[in-house]
């Protein structure tokens, strides 16, 4: 027994998925309906009064040949006549079911009018006329025997079978045109579909704040673009793309787009979206891309539909075909030989089927219903075959709104949206505003400026090392608009933010002059491109791909620092556009951290104002290094990690030069040292890092150098002639194998920061004290035995590293030196637990007034 509930469930499948079932289906559905109520009409009618009637077919009877007697004819004629006359009546009378005549009755009547051929003439008249019927010598019973017998072999079976086998054909039917909301492989995605459809349908994102969000204020549009100065002919200043590509340098604010003959609908005042709603919209975008992800991989729904109208196409055909042959053998006499004649008497019967009438009608209704449920299936055929239903294009839905982005579909998912255009199609347009990337950011713009307010960001604002005002924004949807309200910040970093939009309203933000697009490519308007190109003076832009890089970026012509890290070997050189440097006419300072071979031939475009050069390899050689010789003004140059295995020739022309660093590199010679002696500008040189083993005594022709950075090689001496170098104020050979410390650092009287730690120096010169302006003082990591009293002749002394010596106590003079503390003082605890009292609170000391007193 069925429950109510599972009968309930049934009555809910077409509720459920009435949107996917088109006028075709619907009709075909009622079709069969009206096709289901004959075969239980036809069906209900047989069982109750399906019957056949029977009577038995009578011989004729030959007259016998008689004498020519006048009174003996006329009497055989009598009896003759009376006989014909009884036999009809009592077949009228076996047919009414009334009491049956024996022929025992008959015969004594026909003896008895042989007796009285002359007397009785006027009775018999009357009597023969009176009384009707057939003589069949048949009684009740043997009736319903040969009813019985003449219904099942002389009815055609297809008059006793007909209402079943409208009733299977109108389930097979019915079946058909709904087999693929069951089957397992489709039900379930079209169940998720129409459950996705429905919540895009009733989503407040589709309709109050859709229509509140997408429009913008146009008047404040205008104004914004007045003010906006004329750009460069390549640069894209359209606003009719509703999702312009990353490589447009500036877009301009887009909304829907209005006929003039369509009535302006009032924006409400209130367009912030509440958070449930805006929750529930965000998953519903992530939910759309999934399942159109699941869905248009395949194409089984479609040809499960196929498949099953041509199963209804053929049905109806075969129907046709078998039904059109049957349809005469309903008919209402029919001849029964049912050959039990040495039971009855009688071998041929003529019946009568009583339904024949009813059957033939309702038979030729059904003809009639399979007719037109045949043509519905051949229109299904044919708008399956004319259009491809495989792909679904949104090109009106693109014309009508600003979302030119929402995405043509194929397979499954076209042949849905296809078969929802046929019951409304308002709910493609719907639906399609959740396959826009434009209507998602603005959804997320809005979850974004609902969530990010200006408390909530000012709470986020902290100092830089430089004591600016800066603000890191990390992972986020977009850029909130309360940022722009951060009118007093300096430094703006924006990280992973792929929809990263700078509008207009940046034009507040008037301290603004360092912005970093860590793998975001922003998009900025016109007017906002106006303000950054007047008053930004550091970018960063950190990528994994060129495309990542805003095109906008190299029309920045008061950009001063420019910091690209990324991917730019030299594949790719020609994608990244460098060619656009030449606008860069203020740039000072170029950082590339990258992965180049060689230098961009197209760096040169700024090398006449270019003052700092950086390139910071990831471990691969830097092979062709031309493009140096050209920039003659650059001060600062940084090749690091670049697989020099030399000093390379060309930076020997770069007069200007002042700072060099060749760090992280395969330096094992530097023989072409001499060759710095041209660079008369030249103050640090910084070869740490390397494979160096030895320094050339050509060094001294470096005499302007007063910064020397060898650390981490292989050195072992230091040669005297780096002590020649009287203006040297910083030396650095941390990290080498160096045993000894000449005596000629003595000669050194700039020296102020001397580094040798991690050596195995084992004793310190007495002339190393007469360094006396000596401020940093590294000696850890080595094997000092003992620090000599002349410490306290270092009165400038800082910052002493004596960690990681062989020492057994540190001397008293230490307290000597006014400037150092014990901050600055760096040794195991126990050697400054064994100082005096007197030296331990010298050196505990505030720093203030004993450095005052230094200086």
């Amino acid at each position: 027994m069925f429950t109510l509930a599972e009968v309930a469930s049934l009555s809910d499948i077409q509720p459920t998925y009435r949107i996917l079932k088109p006028w075709w289906d619907v009709f075909m559905d009622y079709l069969a309906v009206v096709m289901l109520m004959v075969a239980i009409f036809a069906g209900t009618m047989q069982l109750t009064k399906d019957q056949v009637v029977c009577l038995p077919v009578l011989q004729s009877t030959v007259n016998s040949k008689v004498q020519p007697d006048t009174a003996g004819k006329a009497d055989f004629t009598t009896v003759e006549t009376t006989t014909a006359q009884e036999e009809a009546s009592m077949r009228t009378v076996s047919f009414g079911s009334a009491p049956t005549v024996t022929p025992d009755i008959l015969l004594s009547r026909a003896t008895s009018s042989q007796y009285q051929p002359t007397e009785s003439g006027q009775e018999l008249k009357k009597e023969q006329k009176d009384s009707s019927g057939r003589k069949t010598n048949l009684d009740f019973q043997q009736y319903i025997f040969i009813n019985q017998m003449c219904y099942h072999l002389a009815l055609p079976w297809y008059s006793k079978y007909f209402p079943y086998l409208v009733l299977i054909h109108t389930l097979i039917l019915i079946v058909s045109s709904n087999f693929w909301f069951k089957y397992p492989k489709t039900c379930s995605k079209i169940e998720h579909f129409v459950s996705i459809l429905g919540k895009c349908f009733e989503s407040p994102w589709t309709t109050k704040a859709l229509s509140e969000t997408a429009c913008e204020d146009s008047e404040e549009n205008k104004q914004r673009l007045t003010g906006a100065q004329s750009l460069p002919k390549y640069v894209s200043t359209s606003s009719d793309e509703g999702s312009p590509s990353a490589s447009t340098p500036m877009i301009t604010k887009s909304g829907f787009k209005f006929s003039a003959d369509k009535p302006m609908i009032e924006i409400p005042s209130v367009t912030i979206l509440d958070k449930k709603d805006g929750e529930q919209a965000k998953a519903l975008f992530e939910k759309v891309r999934k399942f159109r992800a699941h869905v248009e991989d395949s194409d089984l729904i479609y040809k499960l539909y196929v498949g099953q109208t041509v199963i209804k196409t053929v049905k109806f055909i075969f129907i046709l075909c078998y039904t059109a042959n049957f349809v005469n053998t309903i008919s209402f006499e029919h001849i029964c030989n049912p050959k039990v004649e040495h039971l009855i008497g009688y071998t041929q019967f003529e019946c009568t089927h009583n339904m024949a009438y009813m059957l033939k009608k309702l038979l030729i209704s059904y003809i009639s219903l399979i007719c037109v449920y045949g043509f519905i299936c051949l229109y299904t055929l044919f708008w399956l075959f004319r259009i491809p239903l495989k792909e679904y294009s949104f090109e009106k839905v693109r014309e009508e709104s600003s979302f030119s982005d929402i995405p043509d579909v194929k397979n499954d998912f076209a042949f849905l949206l296809h078969m929802v255009d046929q019951y409304d199609q308002l709910y493609s347009k719907r639906f399609g505003v959740f396959l826009s990337e434009v209507s998602e950011n603005k959804l997320r713009g809005i979850s974004l400026n609902h969530e990010w307010t200006y408390e909530k960001l000012r709470q986020h604002v902290s100092r830089n090392a430089q004591d600016k005002q800066e603000l890191h924004l990390f992972m986020l949807s977009g850029v909130p608009d309360a940022v722009f309200d951060l009118t007093d910040l300096d430094v703006l970093k924006l990280e992973l933010i792929p929809e990263a939009k700078i509008t207009a309203k940046i034009s507040q933000m008037t301290n603004l002059q360092e912005l970093h697009l860590y793998h975001c490519p922003a998009k900025v308007e016109q007017t906002a491109f106006s303000f950054l190109r007047d008053h930004l003076r550091c970018l960063h832009v950190k990528f994994t791909d060129v495309g990542e890089i805003p095109a906008w970026v190299y029309l920045l012509k008061t950009l001063r620092e420019l910091y690209l890290i990324g991917n730019l070997n030299s594949e790719n050189n020609k994608m990244i556009g460098l060619e656009s440097l030449r606008e860069l006419r203020h740039l000072k300072i170029l950082h590339v951290k990258s992965n180049l071979t060689k230098i961009p031939p197209n760096i040169t475009d700024v090398a006449p104002h270019l003052t700092k050069l950086v390139i910071h390899n990831d471990g691969t050689r830097l092979v062709v290094l031309n493009s140096l010789k050209k920039m003659t003004n650059v001060a600062e140059l940084e090749l690091q990690n670049c697989e020099l295995e030399r000093i390379p020739h060309a930076i020997f022309s770069l007069s200007n030069l002042q700072e060099l660093d060749l760090k992280s590199n395969s330096i094992r010679t530097i023989e072409e040292i001499i060759s710095f002696q041209h660079l008369k500008r030249l103050t640090c040189l910084k070869l740490w890092h390397n494979k160096i083993v030895s320094i050339p005594s050509s060094i001294t022709h470096i005499k302007n150098l007063e910064s020397l950075y060898l650390s981490n090689n292989k050195l072992e001496t230091l040669p005297a002639a780096v002590f020649s170098l009287q203006k040297l104020r910083c030396l650095d050979v941390s990290y080498n194998s160096i045993a000894v410390i000449p005596v000629e650092i003595g000669f050194l009287q700039n020296l102020q920061h001397f580094h040798i730690t991690g050596n195995k120096v084992d004793v310190l010169p007495k002339q190393l004290f007469k360094c006396v302006k000596l401020r940093t003082l590294s000696l850890g990591q080595n094997c000092i035995t003992s620090i000599p009293d002349k410490v306290s002749q270092l009165l400038q002394l800082t910052y002493l590293e004596l960690k990681g010596n062989c020492l057994d106590r540190l001397p008293a003079t230490l307290g000597q030196c006014q400037l150092l503390r014990k901050s600055g003082l760096i040794v195991e605890d126990h050697l400054f637990d064994a100082l005096p009292s007197e030296v331990k609170e010298v050196l505990n000391q505030d720093t203030s007034i004993p450095f005052a007193n230094g200086i």
